[in-house]
């Protein structure tokens, strides 16, 4: 058992001392910090640093929806910030775009192709090193190319995973990066055991690291036919999700309860926060559903429901992301919203079904050592896939209007003059 003992944490003060009660509290921030094994739990109780929620303001919009070619932005497979700031956009089409710290375009990068200085499916594996030097993950050939800042052609690394994934090229502080690979196959692909495999900055193949692995009774609906077989999770059915950190290693949770593993080298810090339960509204989850089974049976006709029920509740998180500062940041799950104009369960001919509820992203925000920051609220629009990327108070993202016209912006955390003394 945790032993549970509230107690005030100085910013000062750190977590890597003994446990206890401090006189000075940081800013209304009540946790409790206890050990188990080689476990430090570090649970809010109450409060946070920032003292009110924060939110997210743009600051600059890169894209058009009608106008010069190089403006206008496709479907966005991936970002990458730069050491000066410069911006990469990696588009599905594919094409590699970079624009300057103030959003005018520079370049575009590469081509398609299998030669030097060429692409041919890339994913959503893009980094920039602190030279400056930009990579570019591209399992249709079966490789990594590299480019200069300027976007010349430099040397390409052999890769051996071949898989498409938007998983991001995540990169560390020294400038190694590392790229999914599957290390223990299965006969279902739910079922892989996934992991890393690191690349130092001159292209050498190292070591893989497993992700952090949790067993659990999933919730599934599956549909079979001869040769073929599909799987989905159940709407707001518990899932894993992790993510590699700048400072060299994993974090992630199973979305459960609200507990975020972070593995460090010295032992595993483990973030809690209580969360009050979202519900999920009864149409909802009757729209959700009809909506699976609209997608199941555009390939497989007359499938029927096969699975359990749509939860009552939301999972309490709905992904994990790692700032370049070691910055954790969770999507935490809110009300959903109904678009009135869609109807549940209902697409074109050829085109995906139309979803009819959507959630407003805001995140929970943690310090690498598990001080709770503060939740964040986004603007309208505001999307987390492509991963954006967190620099400190500053986040580049994808951002979608009312038309379906897809923008990078550049946002800051604005707080009010009280959360911010």
């Amino acid at each position: 058992m945790i032993r549970f003992t509230p107690l005030l944490l100085a910013g000062a003060l750190g977590l890597g001392g003994c446990g206890g009660e401090d006189a000075a509290a940081e800013r209304g921030w009540v946790a409790s910090r206890d050990t188990l094994g080689d476990t430090v739990v570090v649970r809010t109780v109450s409060g946070s640093i920032w003292g009110a929620p924060a939110r997210l303001e743009e600051r600059l919009s890169i894209g058009v929806a009608d106008g010069a070619e190089e403006l206008m932005l496709g479907n966005i497979r991936a970002l990458a910030l730069g050491p000066d700031g410069t911006i990469h956009v990696l588009e599905g089409t594919p094409t590699l775009k970079q624009f300057s710290p103030s959003g005018g375009y520079l370049r575009t990068i590469g081509r398609l192709g299998s030669g030097p200085g060429e692409y041919r499916r890339p994913d959503g594996g893009l980094a920039v090193l602190s030279d400056g030097r930009i990579v570019v993950r591209d399992p249709g050939n079966g490789r990594m190319a590299t480019f200069s800042s300027d976007g010349t052609p430099l040397a390409t690394w052999r890769i051996s995973s071949t898989f498409n994934t938007s998983r991001k090229l995540y990169r560390d502080s020294a400038d190694n990066l590392y790229t999914l690979v599957l290390i223990e196959p299965a006969d279902d692909p739910a079922d892989w055991k996934l992991g890393v495999q690191r690349y130092a900055p001159d292209g050498t193949p190292g070591d893989s690291i497993a992700a952090p692995h949790w067993t659990w009774d999933r919730a599934i609906i599956k549909a079979q036919r001869e040769g073929s077989t599909s799987v989905s999770d159940v709407p707001f059915s518990p899932e894993a999700h992790w993510s590699f950190s700048p400072l060299g290693y994993m974090v992630g949770g199973l979305s459960t309860a609200y507990r975020i593993d972070v593995f460090r080298p010295d032992g595993t810090l483990r973030i809690e926060r209580d969360a009050a339960p979202v519900p999920v509204a009864s149409d909802e989850a009757s729209d959700l559903r009809r909506e699976a089974t609209e997608e199941m049976r555009s390939a497989y006709p007359g499938w029927t429901w096969n699975g359990p029920d749509v939860p009552a509740t939301k999972p309490p998180f709905r992904e994990v992301f790692v700032g370049e500062d070691g910055r954790i940041w969770i999507v935490v799950s809110k009300p959903g919203i109904k678009d009135p104009s869609v109807v549940a369960g209902s697409s074109e001919a050829g085109r995906p079904v139309a979803a009819a509820w959507s959630e407003p992203v805001a995140f929970d925000v943690f310090e690498p050592d598990g001080r709770y920051l503060g939740e964040v609220t986004t603007p309208a629009g505001f999307l987390v896939s492509p991963e954006p990327t967190f620099r400190g108070d500053t986040v580049w993202a994808t951002a979608e209007d009312a038309d379906g016209v897809r923008y990078v912006k550049r946002y800051e955390v604005a707080r009010d003059s009280l959360a911010a003394r």
